[in-house]
């Protein structure tokens, strides 16, 4: 198992922890009724995928 040689300085731990963020979620607007929806995903709102109806809503 790898082990470090030496301590980490605060300075380049809280420089790689700053890299380390989470990224807002990715919507795209449904094309029937122009709602955010999931990309590659039925739209919640009017229940359409590539133009078609697949879900009951």
């Amino acid at each position: 198992m790898a082990v470090p040689k030496r301590k980490m300085s605060r300075s380049n731990t809280r420089s790689r922890r700053a890299n380390w963020k989470a990224t807002a979620v990715v919507t795209a607007a449904c094309s029937q009724c122009k709602s955010p929806k999931l990309p590659h995903a039925a739209c919640p709102v009017c229940g359409t995928y590539n133009g078609r109806q697949v879900l009951e809503v």
